[in-house]
């Protein structure tokens, strides 16, 4: 593959979670092109597994969706460099209340490559104990556990569509229920 050279990087727009670029490129053919890049601090996520097996799952309203989603915990790092591990356990007592005795990465995605680097880091959350959730004053939080069946079967019915929740029980299965 020829090289693909960026020219520019111009700052468009600055969010509260994104920062939105227009890239100036030049293509193996000589042309140069404007291409959209959205920079992400990144997120952590966390399939938490609870005594019996079963996960525990998050249901929020998405303004982007317009409606309530079905996902794993998760949120995004509040600097670039906090380790995601402790954002992941951070997000677990936040929207859940339940604290994890140990978490192990399950799988690293990045969201949308085409425009954006979102990297979401996924850990398996396993020896929970209850407490009390700690949502951010924006956040409301129904709480409830699935079996891996339930959930699967959610997938394939278009129930849950977001895709770091996919990834996560669809790795989760594979790496722990398909042994």
């Amino acid at each position: 593959m020829e090289k693909i050279t960026r020219l520019s990087r111009d700052l468009i727009k600055k969010g509260s979670i994104i920062e939105y670029y227009e890239d100036t490129m030049q293509i193996p053919n000589g042309n140069v092109v404007k291409w959209d890049f959205i920079k992400h601090n990144g997120a952590a996520a966390v399939v938490p597994v609870d005594e019996q097996g079963r996960l525990i799952m998050v249901k929020q309203y998405r303004n982007a969706l317009e409606r309530e989603t079905l996902e794993v915990p998760a949120g995004g790092l509040k600097t670039p460099e906090e380790p995601t591990m402790e954002a992941a356990a951070r997000e677990l007592t936040e929207e859940t209340g339940y604290h994890a005795e140990k978490l192990e990465l399950l799988v690293s995605i990045y969201t949308t490559v085409a425009f954006c680097n979102e990297k979401i880091d996924i850990y398996v959350a396993t020896g929970l104990t209850p407490g009390e959730q700690n949502l951010d004053e924006d956040e409301y939080v129904d709480v409830k556990a699935y079996t891996v069946d339930e959930l699967v079967e959610k997938i394939y019915r278009l129930e849950i569509q977001d895709s770091k929740t996919i990834a996560a029980i669809l790795a989760y299965k594979e790496k722990y229920v398909n042994q």
